[in-house]
């Protein structure tokens, strides 16, 4: 488990959402992963879901409140330099990914190419 170079950074609002959408769900500990999947209209989609713990190899972001992100090796290239942050937007909002490196998303925001 290697904790050097966050390769996302989390906003305090996103930290936040977490910690209440964790505490919701009775987990003991904030922990979500981020990971990148293949599909989408684009190539690629985001997968944020909470985990029990870290996998050995998973970078470990840790944001404000106690809250743990997770990015696996794979997921890291793709991701680096992005925010996590939260929108509160009513049509459209949640937790979103900021990436840098996407060049084009599609209309519904919920896949994106590199």
């Amino acid at each position: 488990m290697e904790t050097a170079a966050a390769p996302i950074t989390v906003t305090d609002g996103a930290a936040r959402k977490i910690g209440q959408l964790a505490q919701t769900e009775g987990r003991a500990e904030a922990i979500l992963r981020l990971r990148v999947i293949a599909g989408g209209c684009n190539g690629f989609g985001y997968r944020l879901s909470f985990e029990d713990a870290p996998a050995d190899d998973d970078r470990v972001i840790e944001a404000a409140g106690g809250v743990r992100v997770l990015v696996d090796p794979v997921s890291e290239p793709i991701v680096r330099g992005s925010t996590l942050e939260f929108d509160t937007a009513l049509l459209g909002g949640g937790l979103k990914v900021k990436n840098p490196q996407a060049i084009s998303e599609c209309a519904c925001g919920e896949s994106f190419s590199v």
